[in-house]
């Protein structure tokens, strides 16, 4: 008894300390709130020098929410995890081709963490920017293969005397479950159709199947060959001679980067700063004048001597993550937050043209349903452009489909046109791990259809595979009409096929290479309008709705989050757990590196 009043009392103490430590934290990010509530206009100096650090998770859309890189497990101001937007990078290097005060750039790529597609709309808005004739500069620590790329447009690339560079080709990991499964007791069972169709493969085999590794090889392999093309052309090497040096892992040491003109020295950071100097004219006993591009935002940029009315409006709606069953969020797409905003945008006026930036694996066949009718009554109103980012494949495919035309880097992971249904079978773990029994009682045979307590039968099978099957043909169906083939045609280059934009524009599922930016001039040129501005939707959420689910879900997050290094496959099997209905996504887990 003693012990237990020990506890009881340990644990009423920690509740109460953790309610005034939420208290504490609560008042004090209202605090913040009330700072970060009117920015600061930045001032740019003369000779100014923007200090490019890519030491974010680059995400699509920038967040307003003042409270969005809190952390709300300790005092400190920012999470490890902040982020930055794809729309406020390309806006600000917009923004510094134009500024008289900005004479370049200091790249500082070391800890790029972007998909190959956002690294490739950065690399293409650097190259935008170099036509000013400023200067860009890359320095480096290390520069993995990712970085190298995004770098290799620089004027100048330095590398610290002791640091790395990485070149070595690309690898695509894929994580198996199927084991795990098996010593739990969780039997998955599976109707698929498209013999490509591998999102199910983690949970159901232990290797990879040949119809996988062939498509994996071919993307790969598509993303390497545009890689070292791009490479080549900027640093005058021939694609086979790059090849060479990934393949004896030949440019490891810097001494050797410099040699095979990889690189154009070794410099430590201070010695790339006298360069700066020189070349923005400032004393080299002080130091130059510098701005980060993210504080670069709050700096005010060229006005227009246009007029631009309300009338001319571009909505750029934003489709990232995983096609859910639920409402939808910044990080999610649900029922309601994509195809609401495709109607607020239709029924708008003053909205001349519709920009559909989709970043998303794909998920719920229904809700990409959904959200693809909203896509035709928007199309049949206005132009609709369709972006697409890191990754548009299956069901982030199927929301795309219907648009104008479909806007993909040479890099995007698209296609992906297949669908499948999981279920779970834990009658093995409830009953002899854990030692419970379940007793059904049912009105009718399939009363409990899909339930977790035992194995389909033959005749239920049946019954989802004739769904799996119907969904897959409206898919193509959807597909076939809009890209204007045939079915036969579109299920060619279906049954759950992942390609590269590259390849997808070969086939016919993508229109042209380009960015968000090339994606809203071109819906800009089919609306007919030349001055207008962009607005975003879906409208964020309020930062203060934001900051109670935060302090709601810490205790979870402390126990599951990233702290464990386990968590990231947890997530993919419970995500997987969670799956309603027939669903059209692409692979589980494929780590490019």
């Amino acid at each position: 008894m003693k012990s237990f009043f020990k506890y009881f009392f340990a644990s009423l103490l920690a509740m109460v300390v953790a309610l005034f430590l939420s208290i504490f934290i609560f008042v004090g990010a209202i605090a913040s709130f009330m700072t970060f509530d009117k920015p600061k206009v930045a001032t740019v100096k003369p000779n100014s020098t923007i200090v490019f650090e890519l030491n974010r998770t680059i995400v699509d859309r920038t967040s307003d929410n003042p409270f969005e890189n809190l952390s709300f497990g300790g005092l400190s101001s920012l999470s490890d995890n902040s982020t930055v937007g794809l729309n406020k990078i390309l806006e600000n290097l917009k923004k510094a081709k134009d500024d008289e005060n900005i004479k370049g750039i200091l790249l500082r790529p070391d800890l790029l963490s972007s998909g190959m597609a956002t690294a490739e709309e950065i690399r293409n808005a650097l190259i935008e920017f170099k036509k000013s004739g400023k200067f860009l500069i890359s320095y480096a620590d290390i520069y993995t293969q990712k970085a190298y790329y995004l770098a290799s447009v620089s004027d100048k690339i330095y590398l610290n005397p002791e640091g790395v560079l990485q070149f070595s080709g690309l690898t695509g990991n894929v994580m198996f479950y199927k084991r795990t499964l098996e010593k739990l007791g969780v039997e998955p069972q599976v109707i698929r159709h498209g013999r490509f169709k591998s999102a199910v493969e983690p949970f159901i085999q232990d290797k990879i199947s040949p119809e996988n590794r062939l498509q994996i090889e071919t993307y790969l392999g598509s993303i390497w060959t545009h890689m070292l093309t791009g490479i080549g052309q900027v640093r005058s090497i021939e694609v086979s001679v790059l090849q060479d040096y990934a393949n004896q892992f030949a440019i490891i040491n810097p001494e050797d980067a410099v040699n095979n003109k990889m690189i154009d020295g070794v410099r430590y950071y201070d010695e790339v700063c006298d360069e700066i100097k020189t070349l923005t004219g400032t004393d080299s006993t002080g130091d130059f004048n510098s701005i980060s591009l993210y504080k670069y935002t709050n700096a005010p940029g060229k006005k227009s001597d246009k007029l631009i009315t309300d009338q001319s409006k571009i909505a750029v709606i934003y489709a990232q993550g995983e096609i859910g069953t639920d409402k939808g969020n910044n990080a999610e797409i649900g029922v309601e937050n994509i195809s609401n905003a495709l109607a607020e945008a239709r029924k708008d006026k003053s909205v001349k043209a519709v920009v559909l930036r989709i970043n998303s694996p794909g998920g719920s066949a229904l809700t990409s349903e959904i959200i693809l009718r909203e896509a035709k009554l928007t199309q049949k109103e206005k132009p609709l452009i369709v972006s697409m980012g890191n990754v548009a494949a299956s069901g982030g495919y199927y929301i795309a489909c219907a648009a104008d035309t479909i806007v993909a880097n040479p890099n995007t992971i698209t296609g992906s046109i297949g669908v499948f249904g999981i279920m779970f079978n834990a009658e093995k773990l409830l009953n002899t791990k854990l030692g419970i029994t379940v007793n059904t009682i049912k009105t009718a045979q399939y009363a409990d259809m899909g339930s977790p307590m035992r194995k389909m039968t033959q005749a239920e099978e049946q019954i989802i595979r004739q769904q799996v099957v119907k969904i897959y043909k409206t898919f193509v169906g959807h597909v076939s009409e809009a890209r204007k083939m045939s079915f036969d045609e579109v299920d060619k280059i279906g049954e759950g096929r992942v390609w590269t934009g590259i390849d997808a524009k070969n086939v016919g599922l993508v229109d042209v290479f380009g960015g968000l930016s090339d994606a809203v001039r071109i819906a800009a040129e089919k609306a007919q309008i030349e001055d207008y501005r962009v607005i975003e939707l879906p409208k964020l959420k309020d930062p203060f709705k934001f900051l109670l689910e935060e302090l709601e879900t810490e205790a979870v997050t402390r126990i599951s989050g990233d702290k464990i290094i386990a968590a990231k496959y947890l997530e993919h099997i419970t995500s997987a757990l969670k799956m309603n209905g027939i669903q059209a996504r692409m692979e589980y887990d494929l780590d490019i590196n």
